[in-house]
């Protein structure tokens, strides 16, 4: 009989320890991304739920023959309507259009033309930055919506006046619209 030679199964230090570096790297890379992109969908869905509840604000307006309006109070925003008959802005009493507040991190620049006719108020502490008017029309607008100070990427929610609201995401072509 001979003997065969002993042959031992088994990894080097070598193989383990590369194995090891490769799936430290595909675990880094793995978290960076997750992380990332788990604040850039949060930004998007408090821009979409901004835009929705406008374009929502825009059809109540013209469906109710009232005018409603969208006023931004520091790190929040609400809905008013206006009262013709004690010609001023009031809460608004929908559940829909109750006041909500704004992350931390989130900063809205609204962008309104200046010197266009305003509803004939009596004073009033609640003066809406946006009208959606009973007519369909709106006041134009541009509002940005970004990360802290971070203006390299941009949600912006725009209006003309006549042509209802539009959504541009971040890498939309301005020309494109």
């Amino acid at each position: 009989m001979s003997a065969s030679p002993r042959t031992h199964g088994g990894f080097t230090l070598i193989e383990i320890l590369v194995v090891l570096v490769v799936v430290g790297l595909l675990a880094a890379l793995a978290v960076a991304n997750l992380g990332g992109s788990a604040q850039n969908r949060e930004w998007e869905n408090e821009v979409r739920e901004i835009y929705l509840l406008m374009q929502t604000a825009a059809e109540q307006a013209i469906l109710n023959n009232e005018e409603l309006g969208w006023l931004l109070e520091g790190n929040s925003y609400r809905f008013v309507r206006f009262d013709d008959q004690a010609t001023r802005w009031e809460k608004a009493q929908e559940r829909l259009f109750r006041p909500r507040s704004l992350p931390e991190w989130l900063v809205l620049t609204p962008q309104v033309e200046s010197g266009l006719p305003r509803l004939t108020t009596r004073e009033s502490t609640l003066r809406p930055d946006v009208v959606f008017f009973s007519s369909g029309e709106t006041t134009p607008f541009e509002l940005q919506a970004t990360v802290g100070r971070d203006t390299s990427r941009v949600h912006r929610i725009v209006a003309d006046g006549i042509g209802g609201l539009e959504w541009l995401k971040p890498g939309d072509d301005e020309a494109d619209r």
